[in-house]
């Protein structure tokens, strides 16, 4: 991974609110910015206090009063909004969406203290929602560019970015947009979650001597696709916090590096060491297969002395199935802020590998 070109700045007095800190994105953002000298708060419903020289914050998102109490002594000059709550339909994902993000923006107004907010969104920004997902009537042009106009659809990210934008012309921040791919890193309890949910998958191949089975589409098993390494988008959301260039902007982010699921899939079944099986002609949704390993896992996980038992805190078969689904091939243009100077490359292959490694250490798989 590269980053030598990533400012170098005086952080010492840099406060950052990491909202979501328990996720894939704001886990691994908190530990980027301790690193680099930050004092970082964490926020979420329910904080894990296992980050080095982290302060956790319980507080609800959708609750001002519980807001108002957690953040009382808490002045940031820098809030990274890394997280969301998924809802039945679009319409509540707007609706709850927006008011976490205004309601924390609102509860920190008074302070002035804020210099800048970073939202991280994603491709749904162009794909459309969940309940949409790529089917909006016409798939958007790949490779996917921040300058893309806004879909005719109800989607929360716009909202989420309109609370935003709506803050910033009346507190005075700059602002940030990362929208990355899919997010490859560990976390347990994540809504999104492929590498884990691979990785689970893989190791109850093994444990049944089944093949590790393909099931997605052919435009995504031939097509060419990306990811995003959870550190390559904190790296992004730091440089671009910290250069005042990058501000006031929307930026794309991945690992650099394209590939294709064909080349892939081998690949992780070969680190595995079990067979595996290609795209035949038909879509087999992973939901359905882990729907019936709940069982099986705890067997696992106790032959094993795993540190997890249920498979639903690991496994996120659903969100990997609309990815790996997906009737075309999505991958995504960087140049805007490549031309800035942002230079964090990572190879997808070895984002994958270093994450079932960490698993494997961590006791979380086998």
């Amino acid at each position: 991974m590269n980053s030598q070109n990533l400012p170098i700045q005086e952080t010492a007095g840099n406060i950052a609110l990491v909202v979501g800190a328990t996720g894939i994105a704001g886990s691994n953002l908190a530990i980027k910015l301790l690193e680099n000298g930050w004092t970082v708060f964490g926020l979420s419903r329910n904080p894990k206090n296992d980050i080095e020289g982290l302060h956790p914050i319980a507080a609800d998102l959708l609750n001002t009063e519980s807001l108002t109490a957690a953040l009382i002594d808490v002045n940031p000059t820098h809030v990274f909004f890394t997280t969301w709550m998924r809802n039945d339909t679009e319409e509540e994902n707007i609706r709850v969406n927006s008011a976490m993000v205004r309601n924390l923006l609102n509860v920190l107004s008074p302070k002035n203290s804020v210099k800048h907010v970073s939202l991280v969104t994603g491709l749904k920004h162009y794909l459309g929602p969940f309940d949409a997902y790529a089917k909006s009537g016409s798939l958007p042009e790949t490779p996917l560019r921040e300058e893309q106009p806004r879909l005719n659809l109800p989607n929360f990210y716009y909202a989420q970015e309109d609370e935003v934008y709506e803050a910033a012309a009346k507190d005075g921040f700059s602002w940030n947009i990362h929208r990355p791919h899919t997010l490859i890193g560990k976390t347990i309890g994540n809504a999104m979650n492929m590498g884990t949910t691979l990785a689970v998958y893989a190791s109850i191949c093994k444990h049944e001597g089944t093949p590790f089975i393909w099931p997605g589409s052919d435009a995504q098993w031939n097509g060419v696709s990306d990811v995003t390494d959870a550190k390559v988008l904190a790296d992004q959301i730091i440089w671009a916090a910290l250069n005042t260039e990058a501000h006031n902007k929307a930026f794309n982010i991945t690992n650099g590096d394209v590939f294709r699921w064909k080349w892939l899939w081998p690949k992780i079944a070969e680190w595995f060491q079990i067979e595996f099986e290609d795209y035949n002609g038909t879509i087999k949704p992973l939901e359905i297969v882990l729907n019936k390993k709940e069982a099986i896992w705890a067997s696992i996980t106790k032959e094993n002395q795993l540190v997890e038992e249920n498979l639903s805190q690991l496994a996120s078969a659903w969100h990997t199935d609309l990815d790996l689904g997906r009737p075309l091939e999505v991958m995504t243009d960087m140049s805007e802020s490549r031309k800035l100077g942002f230079a964090t490359y990572k190879d997808t292959k070895d984002s994958f590998f270093e994450l079932f490694a960490q698993l494997r250490n961590d006791k979380i798989i086998p």
